[in-house]
């Protein structure tokens, strides 16, 4: 990677950084402050919104696991990211504070890194320009802040990334290791699976005199992270699938029952939007963009099998349909920010463009971006 990719890289990241904190600065006075789930508590967040702002929602309960390890009801969350912030916290002197300073500066050096991995791997097929779009419309993207929240996003698509590139390059241990480190940390990062089989068979096809055992055996530890956790409930619980079967406890349009994406289109257009509440701003914001993205993702999934890589359309096939198998696009708009090649090929489409029209977009992303990020610092339910 040369300095101008790296500046670019570091610049941008800033840049969104300092963006996000200054949301902070800005909505204290235009949005009340809901109370109900803010991460550290309400003493905490009054005393300093710029940093326990950011472990709202879920991630109060992975700075709980990471603190006091699991209780019933939280095997939804998977174990590393908390694991690695415990770890890292151990170095900070341990105590609730230190595993929330942990947890972001995990967040976010994990967001670099795959910023850094997602430039290398674009550019393996790529012109420069079209690496920097896509990572401009990444940060743009009006979930990104989670990202640097206490979320696992940030170290599920840094795993990502880094593994696929590592399978581009062949180096199959590697790749397989965080890929199974990523199924430890998100289920959607299974969808790396089909994607790395893929590059084994293009390897072989290529490669018809060479041994295949080194390549299967690398993807076949991409499963291991979930296996592995598995394995952990069905010794802590009873039930190796406890993560999935108590799902519907966190919403009444999840189920704990697999549900074909079909139905939860219709859910959302003859359940769901005819009966919202339209005079609570919030939950009809968050609502729209839900069945929005699912559907905007779902034209840009079929569309990356005619202009992509097979393995990258793969991974995006995958990492759509496994969220709605809970019945809801509920968090939808938080789980598609993995979902790389949505950005890639957004970024193919901009490439020629006028100014004006990619001025547009990000001005439009940009201006949903504030918007999100203000809700969810300020204790309002996002995604």
């Amino acid at each position: 990677m040369n300095k101008g990719a790296l500046k670019f890289l570091l610049s941008s990241f800033i840049s969104w950084r300092v963006l996000l904190l200054a949301v902070v600065f800005f909505v204290a006075a235009l949005l009340p402050l809901q109370k109900d789930f803010l991460g550290g508590g309400l003493w905490n967040y009054l005393k300093n919104p710029y940093f326990w702002s950011w472990l709202n929602f879920d991630g109060e309960h992975y700075a709980q696991i990471a603190f006091q390890g699991y209780l019933p009801l939280t095997y939804f969350f998977f174990p590393f990211y908390p694991l690695l912030t415990k770890i890292v916290a151990g170095f900070l002197g341990g105590g609730f504070s230190a595993i929330a300073a942990s947890g972001l500066l995990v967040s976010n050096v994990s967001f670099f890194i795959a910023l850094l991995g997602l430039w290398k791997l674009i550019t393996l097929d790529y012109r420069g320009k079209i690496a920097k779009t896509s990572i401009i419309l990444l940060l743009l993207f009006p979930t990104s802040f989670y990202f640097g929240a206490f979320y696992t996003e940030g170290l599920t698509l840094a795993l990502i990334v880094w593994s696929l590139y590592l399978a581009r390059k062949r180096n199959w241990w590697l790749a397989g290791i965080l890929g199974g480190l990523a199924t430890a940390t998100r289920i959607t990062a299974f969808a790396l699976f089909p994607a790395i089989l893929f590059e084994v068979w293009e390897y072989k096809k290529k490669n018809p005199g060479k041994s295949l055992v080194v390549p299967i055996v690398g993807a076949l530890l991409i499963p291991a992270g979930l296996v592995a956790y598995m394995l952990y409930l069905y010794k802590a619980t009873g039930d190796p699938l406890e993560f999935f079967n108590n799902v519907s406890i966190f919403g009444q349009q999840r189920s704990s029952s697999p549900v074909i994406l079909p139905q939860v289109f219709y859910r959302y257009l003859f359940k769901v939007l005819p009966n919202i509440n339209y005079s609570y701003f919030p939950v009809v914001f968050t609502t729209y963009l839900e069945i929005i993205s699912a559907s905007l993702f779902l034209v840009l999934g079929f569309l990356s099998f005619y202009k992509l890589r097979l393995s990258y359309a793969l991974f995006f096939a995958a990492g759509y349909l496994i969220p709605p198998l809970s019945g809801s696009f509920s968090s939808f708009p938080r789980y598609v920010l993995i979902l790389f090649p949505a950005f890639l090929l957004s970024a193919l489409a901009l490439d020629g463009q006028p100014r004006l029209v990619k001025s547009i977009v990000y001005i439009i992303l940009l201006l949903l971006l504030i918007v999100f990020c203000s809700l969810f610092v300020r204790g309002y339910w996002v995604s």
